[in-house]
């Protein structure tokens, strides 16, 4: 990503400089401290990267496209905090999520004052094209993620199924900081919507790539056999389960239902799924 930095380093300077103060609380000093404990602990700013991108591409970057990249991450970053509570997950980015110091209650709340405050930079400011682009997205990740569970339960997962699901839940909020990009530079729908295609292709492309790795060396720095062991049907164990025989796929059907917590059990799932070419 430093190549990126190199085209839009100054911008994504100010653009954290404005997150930082879109979060402040003027009520509660327990909110100022877990906002600091979330920004000190920012991941890569994916999705704010590409709304500057994607302005600068079709314009000059202005106030309303930094007010667009602090909607989308204030929107990721409560999606994120709820999603440690829904899945009971004690760690993000290699830290203590909100829930596992501050508790469940507290950590709804957290990705409740996150959400609200983008709901008013968005109202406050009229930047209601934003909103309305971004309130779509969110409709599809949550789409998305109870597809998933729907689907994961039964193990009936096939490959259109599964680019549905990585296409709400995970390309959906990608897509709409491409288009909210373009829309705060052009005030153009058509190339919003030409740009929301685009990171639609590139959000698809990057859950691929991370589903691969699940299958992959452990050296990169994601764990190998997470998915395996939280029911997760991704593409290269779709496509396995289609092209192994069926004795072979009850089996690994098994393992998965019954046996995810089997390090052994789940190395022989991984094994198999490099072999089938999955």
């Amino acid at each position: 990503m430093d190549f990126v930095k190199n085209i839009i380093g100054p911008e994504l300077k100010i653009f954290e400089t404005k997150f930082s103060e879109a979060v402040k609380s003027n009520n509660s000093t327990k909110l100022d401290v877990i906002m600091r404990y979330i920004i000190k602990r920012k991941g890569k700013q994916l999705r704010p990267m590409f709304v500057l991108l994607s302005a600068k591409l079709h314009g000059e970057i202005n106030e309303s496209t930094y007010r667009a990249a602090a909607l989308v991450e204030l929107l990721h970053t409560a999606t994120l905090v709820h999603d440690d509570v829904v899945d009971e997950s004690f760690e993000r980015r290699g830290f203590f999520s909100i829930n596992a110091i501050w508790k469940n209650k507290i950590a709804v709340l957290v990705g409740d004052y996150l959400l609200s405050k983008g709901l008013l930079l968005s109202t406050s400011n009229n930047d209601f094209e934003h909103l309305h682009i971004l309130s779509e997205a969110v409709k599809q990740m949550s789409e998305g993620e109870l597809l998933q569970m729907e689907k994961s339960r039964k193990l009936n997962l096939d490959e259109d199924i599964y680019f549905e699901i990585i296409r709400n839940k995970t390309a959906s909020l990608l897509s709409s900081a491409c288009a909210v990009g373009a829309y705060s530079t052009t005030k153009d729908k058509g190339i919003a919507d030409q740009m929301k295609s685009f990171g639609e292709k590139v959000g698809i492309a990057f859950q691929i790539k991370d589903d691969l790795f699940d299958y992959g060396n452990a050296d990169i720095g994601k764990p190998t056999g997470n998915d395996i062991k939280e029911k997760k049907l991704t593409l290269p164990l779709i496509y396995t389960l289609n092209k192994i025989d069926k004795a072979s796929k009850r089996e690994l059907v098994y393992i998965i239902k019954n046996q995810n917590k089997d390090k052994e059990k789940v190395q022989h799932v991984i094994e198999t799924v490099v072999k089938s070419g999955g």
